[in-house]
């Protein structure tokens, strides 16, 4: 699967409403070979990620942005389920807290950022505060756009000292948003899931579609680009990010340390 298609170019045009959230291309075939492809995809990453964290010379940091029931737990969990805990970390950005709200909007974030031999995933992250001030009107536009600026500079900070970034928006339609919260309504096992400040939400899809159009085609850069995934269909969803990322992972000039010496012979009794 060619997933270059999905990564958002620097200084390209963006639309979303342009993409289909219900596309599949480059995979032809039906959900349950989807699922297959995943599965044959996750012991590579196993693989991978141990050799990545037993290198020790790299870091990757992967975000999940969509909008809400766009789908970044099940991605995480999907794709991540097979690699071996320690050395990945899932960090979770929610409403800040007052002491953070008290400083500058990173503050909260960099901390968090991944060192040498970790993987770690945001699920959500300092693009909120394009997004969710933007369009609740939180600061005034002057400030959230100078943001644009300051997200491109913090993340170019972070790959200057050694660290990959990738980033995917989980595209999904609003159709599909309310066959999903109506799904954490009706079933008593996603009732945890279900907050009626979703469907306060809801009602800004247009304002919010707009932030992300703008915050994705404002940050997506050579270094740190963006992946706008097809995300109706939870299959071929995860198989896309789980592609980007072993894909992620080969570029990488990855190698096992060199042994300790006196191991030639060495017997154990």
């Amino acid at each position: 699967m060619d997933v270059d298609r999905f990564r958002v170019k620097p200084g390209k045009p963006l639309r979303l409403a342009d993409i289909d959230p219900a596309a599949r291309p480059g995979f032809e075939g039906k959900k349950a070979d989807g699922v297959a492809a995943l599965a044959e995809l996750t012991p590579q990453l196993d693989r991978l990620q141990e050799l990545f964290y037993a290198d020790g010379r790299h870091r990757l940091l992967v975000v999940f942005q969509a909008m809400d029931a766009g789908g970044k737990d099940g991605t995480i969990r999907s794709v991540f389920e097979g690699v071996n805990p320690q050395g990945v970390s899932v960090v979770s950005f929610k409403v800040p807290t007052p002491d953070q709200a008290a400083h500058d909007f990173l503050w909260r974030v960099h901390p968090h950022a991944p060192g040498n031999g970790e993987v770690t995933v945001f699920n959500r992250s300092h693009y909120e505060d394009v997004l969710v001030v933007r369009v609740h009107d939180l600061v005034p536009e002057a400030r959230w756009r100078r943001r644009y600026h300051h997200i491109r500079e913090f993340e170019q900070l972070l790959v200057d000292e050694g660290t990959t970034i990738v980033k995917f928006f989980l595209h999904i339609s609003k159709d599909e948003q309310a066959r999903r919260l109506q799904e954490r309504i009706d079933d008593p096992r996603k009732h945890w899931k279900f907050s009626h400040a979703d469907l306060e939400e809801r009602k800004r899809w247009d304002d919010y579609a707009a932030a992300y159009q703008d915050a994705i085609h404002e940050t997506s850069t050579t270094q740190a680009p963006w992946y706008v995934v097809p995300g109706n269909r939870n299959w071929y969803r995860n198989l896309v990010v789980a592609t980007v990322m072993l894909n992620t992972f080969q570029s990488l000039d990855l190698r096992y340390p060199d042994p300790p010496p006196g191991l030639d012979g060495l017997k154990i009794t």
